[in-house]
């Protein structure tokens, strides 16, 4: 009787363990998914853009400054409720589309999306680890998908001063085969940097604010950050 009563008691901690780690991994899943919009907290020009859409429609009574509070979650929330979203005062894309803030779509993985795709990724990220590579060009995805960045690839990459090898000449060097590949993965939905819109080497940058940015991960010698 004993040995029938330990070894139930055991199968059910496994059983706790097992859901309390898919628990886990479904949360951390979903903040991978939300970290890139904006919500309590969150600071920068998409924030701005919110603030004065809410503004010009009478729902939003704070300054435009680009700093997501508590009035702006509020305004969110009203705003929502109107609309017949989902009020969790979140700025996901659905609430983003009805605001009339723009988002792009990611492209096909058609040869021209795919070959400059691949030399960005081979100049950004030459060297670094093939997760690392589809992280790269996941995180360019994810840009034409967030309101702060072009809506288009090309835009994205050609983006002023986004991206260092456009300026010192590494766009134009010869693609690493595995920047083909990584490319295609990305196109086709692979993002090993769990939603990451930045991405830096913290060994060969000082600047500040890149650094303050929440790190989702470490692959290869690339902090992802949200």
């Amino acid at each position: 009787m004993i040995k029938k009563i330990n070894v139930l008691k055991i199968l059910i901690l496994l059983l706790t363990v097992v859901l309390c780690v898919s628990f886990i991994v479904y949360i951390n899943d979903d903040i991978y998914q939300v970290a890139a919009l904006s919500s309590m907290g969150s600071r920068g020009p998409e924030v701005k853009a919110i603030q004065q859409e809410l503004k010009d429609r009478g729902l939003y009574k704070g300054s435009v400054d680009g700093i997501y509070g508590q009035q702006t979650k509020d305004a969110v929330i009203k705003f929502q409720k109107q609309k017949g979203l989902s009020a969790d005062g979140i700025a996901g894309p659905q609430t983003l589309k009805k605001l009339g803030i723009s988002i792009g779509t990611v492209p096909s993985a058609n040869e021209t999306n795919v070959n400059l795709l691949a030399r960005i990724i081979s100049a950004e990220a030459r060297g670094e680890p093939y997760t690392g590579q589809v992280a790269v060009g996941a995180v360019i995805l994810n840009r034409v998908e967030h309101p702060s960045f072009p809506d288009t690839l090309s835009g994205v990459i050609y983006q002023p001063g986004a991206f260092t090898a456009i300026t010192d000449g590494q766009f134009n060097e010869p693609i690493a085969d595995s920047a083909y590949s990584a490319a295609r993965d990305a196109l086709n939905g692979s993002d090993p940097s769990g939603g990451a819109i930045y991405y830096y080497n913290p060994k060969k940058t000082n600047n500040k604010w890149i650094r303050s940015r929440p790190v989702i991960k470490m692959i290869g010698n690339h902090l992802f950050c949200s």
